[in-house]
């Protein structure tokens, strides 16, 4: 490899560099970006389990309707 072919491949791999400030600047962004999705995701389970669009698993299904895990009868 020459000199031309070495320098244009540091150029394509040089990359901007970044401050620690900034780092944990997008860091936090990304952080608040995913709980706010999780928090919605959760809201939008639970308004179709109101409603019954959404199967529920074991656990909601109990505290939504512990009667149907009554044992008293055996």
């Amino acid at each position: 490899m020459g000199v031309e072919e070495e320098q244009t491949i540091k150029e394509r791999v040089s990359r901007p560099t970044i401050s620690q400030s900034e780092f944990l600047s997008w860091k936090r962004l990304k952080e608040a970006d995913a709980s706010a999705k999780k928090a919605e995701a959760a809201r939008q389970r639970a308004d179709g389990i109101l409603v019954g669009t959404v199967p529920m698993n074991g656990r909601e299904l109990f505290l939504h309707e512990p009667e149907v895990f009554d044992n008293t009868r055996y």
